[in-house]
């Protein structure tokens, strides 16, 4: 599957030069999808001498041609949904119905980017001196090395490539080896939609090889990483001997909070579609449950009759609600997890283990604890993955002042029909994101990321681009 790609340097597909490969493992069979392209410091090497010819080609051209070129990538990602959702379902494992959502998502985001290309407004001050002016203006960042998780690779690296296409730069991205496929049919959108030779390069293979490399080099002038706060802090100490402008969206651990005031049945409805999307393979999937203590046992009811509802199994089944972790690796961790969360004194009140009837695939089953504390170890560890700690607060004060301690600060859920509440919360949460009565988090129109060790800078809205220019200032006399 993966022979008509490989790396993609100069606008065209090929392999590596030392023909090596690695498999790419189908997580709900653990069959091997294929061989993918390993590139060796050969092609990085080429990526970045081809990056940046088309740095020079893209940064003069027009914000309305460029802006063309975006509206065809995004006009094109949704002719070929059905291809791009395949390929999340057979790399990461999501249901297919949850691949198109996110190629839908992805595709917004390109046409998003489209319209920001063309508002780059600069700025004239007014001088001080009467024979001087003095103006402000844009210019691009420079060549961006955009390093793409395995977790939602389609929508990840629209976030990252078309902010830096409409900004002028020129990109290498990188994607994770457990999902190759999925961004190399992105990237060759990208060239049937008419981006020149050299502006879009792809490298797969070696994560920590090509990252080092790519950050080692002069030519790199931005980073945007999305993955671990482990990995985005290797990659900061890296990125700072060059001084290179990081961007960085790190690891989340998203407190879920219930007022008593709210309808249980239609929060438990929104908990699942959050909780269980990706099967919880989310960086702002709810991770610590706070219900009012009145009605923590209606919520917890709620939620579990309708998490047993959930069909587990191939996402290219239909009517799969829950698919498989991504890898055995994952699978691993959260078994891990999850004994230590019962040994340290939680009671399982539903799942717990794998799911019987499946000889292959890394499945889990939606797992929810009960007698949950503050500082167990599923409460300060994000654990990527189908497991719900429910706990009880007493009032709103008390369970902010929870929710805030945490070392990360990524995203917030709060119900409530207070607009006190609701006001005070948004205010309060210390997550660069906060999402009251809705699930809906990640949306291409408003600025997405973190705080504390979730990282910096901004993905989505009118801000992100901001990261990808350089800002530049003339004082210019009238005469000499």
């Amino acid at each position: 599957m993966y022979n008509k790609f490989g790396q993609f340097i100069d606008g065209k597909w090929q392999q590596s030069e030392k023909k090596e490969t690695y498999d790419v493992i189908n997580p709900a069979t653990e069959e091997v999808i294929g061989s993918a392209s390993k590139a060796s410091s050969i092609e990085v090497q080429k990526a970045l001498k081809s990056a940046e010819k088309g740095l020079k080609v893209w940064s003069n051209t027009t914000p309305w041609q460029r802006s063309y070129v975006l509206r065809k990538i995004a006009d094109l990602m949704r002719e070929k949904k059905d291809v791009l959702a395949k390929w999340l379902t057979l790399e990461v494992g999501k249901p297919l119905t949850e691949g198109v959502g996110e190629v839908g998502g992805a595709a917004d985001i390109f046409e998003w980017n489209a319209e920001e290309t063309k508002r780059i407004y600069g700025q004239t001050v007014q001088s001080r001196f009467p024979d001087t002016r003095v103006h402000v203006y844009y210019q691009p960042v420079g060549v961006v090395a955009a390093l793409i998780p395995w977790n939602f690779p389609i929508v990840l690296a629209a976030r990252k490539i078309s902010t830096a296409l409409a900004a002028g730069c020129s990109v290498i991205c990188k994607p994770d080896v457990i999902t190759p496929g999925a961004v190399m049919e992105l990237v060759d959108i990208c060239k049937q939609a008419g981006v020149p030779d050299g502006v879009v390069n792809l490298l797969s293979g070696d994560p920590a090889e090509i990252s080092n490399e790519l950050l080692e080099s002069d030519i790199v002038k931005k980073v945007s990483i999305t993955g671990s706060t482990r990995v985005g802090k290797l990659i900061l100490k890296k990125a700072a001997d060059k001084v290179q402008r990081v961007t960085m969206e790190l690891s989340g651990h998203s407190p879920f909070i219930v007022c008593d005031d709210v309808n249980i049945d239609n929060v438990a409805d929104i908990a699942i579609a959050a909780k269980f999307r990706n099967n919880g393979q989310v960086c702002i999937s709810p991770n610590r449950f706070y219900i009012q203590e009145n009605v923590k046992d209606e919520f917890i009811n709620a939620f579990i009759n309708r998490a047993k509802k959930l069909k587990i199994g191939n996402g290219m089944d239909e009517g799969v609600n829950l698919g498989p972790l991504t890898t055995a690796k994952r699978l691993e961790e959260i078994e891990k997890l999850v004994d230590t969360t019962k040994k340290e004194g939680a009671e399982v009140l539903m799942g717990g283990k794998r799911p019987s009837g499946f000889n292959k695939g890394f499945y889990y089953e939606p797992t929810v604890f009960d007698k949950v504390q503050d500082n167990f170890t599923i409460m300060k560890e994000e654990p990527f993955g189908p497991l719900v700690p429910m706990l009880a607060f007493k009032t709103f004060d008390e369970v902010i002042e929870r929710a805030n301690d945490n070392d990360l600060g990524l995203c917030s859920y709060l119900y409530t029909n207070s607009m006190d509440k609701a006001n005070r919360g948004s205010e309060l949460l210390e997550t660069g994101c906060v999402a009251v009565n809705t699930g809906a988090v990640a949306i291409a129109e408003a600025p997405f990321g973190g705080i504390k060790q979730t990282g910096y800078g901004r993905e989505g809205g009118s801000m992100a681009i901001k990261d990808y220019l350089n800002v530049k200032y003339t004082h210019m006399a009238l005469k000499a």
